[in-house]
């Protein structure tokens, strides 16, 4: 037999909205922390006064007490301060106000240099000294023999006499895959005709 459905309703009840508003939390929080700040400086004047300074009356008692314990100790005498009077009358002598040395002018300078690869084969040195050139920067290929005879071909950038000038160049090239190894070399200063 089928059954029969039924279905009862249950009244839920609602509770009333209250009447009354509340007070946030963060409110709460705030006025817990300045009550806790006021009494943590309480806490510290109270350590302070009695630590620290004490009243005239109080100094000159244990002054007094201090002298009658020990008759044969003087007095502390305050230090007196007469340098006002010593240094009425002298004279105080400034330098002359020469102008000051000129500095020499300098006799050489600093030449930055970024030597990209070396080679055996001159012409693997030419083909990189190409591929340096399309990307506008100024190769050079030198020649040198090593010490076993040896002839090496190395492709150079450069000269630079400025940091930024060499830093721009080297990162030109290592955003092209070429790594370099930056070479100092000081310059004496030659005079033009």
């Amino acid at each position: 037999m089928p059954r029969k459905a039924t279905t009862k309703r249950t009244a839920t009840r609602r509770k009333p909205a209250r009447s009354e508003p509340r007070i946030p939390a963060w409110v709460w929080l705030f006025t817990g922390a300045i009550l806790g700040a006021f009494i943590m400086f309480l806490v510290h004047l109270s350590k302070q006064t009695n630590t620290g300074i004490q009243p005239a009356s109080a100094t000159e008692k244990k002054s007094q007490h201090k002298q009658a314990q020990n008759p044969e100790q003087k007095p502390e005498k305050k230090p007196k301060f007469d340098f006002y009077e010593l240094l009425k009358d002298q004279e105080v002598e400034t330098p002359s106000s020469r102008p000051p040395p000129k500095k020499a002018a300098p006799t050489e300078y600093t030449e930055y240099m970024l030597q990209v690869a070396s080679f055996k084969n001159n012409s693997d040195a030419e083909r990189v000294r190409a591929e340096l050139i399309l990307l506008n920067l100024n190769a050079a290929i030198e020649t040198a023999t090593v010490s076993n005879g040896q002839t090496w071909h190395r492709i150079i950038v450069g000269p630079f006499t400025n940091r930024s000038k060499l830093s721009k160049a080297r990162s030109t090239l290592i955003s092209n895959r070429y790594e370099a190894l930056v070479l100092k070399k000081v310059k004496p200063i030659t005079a033009a005709p």
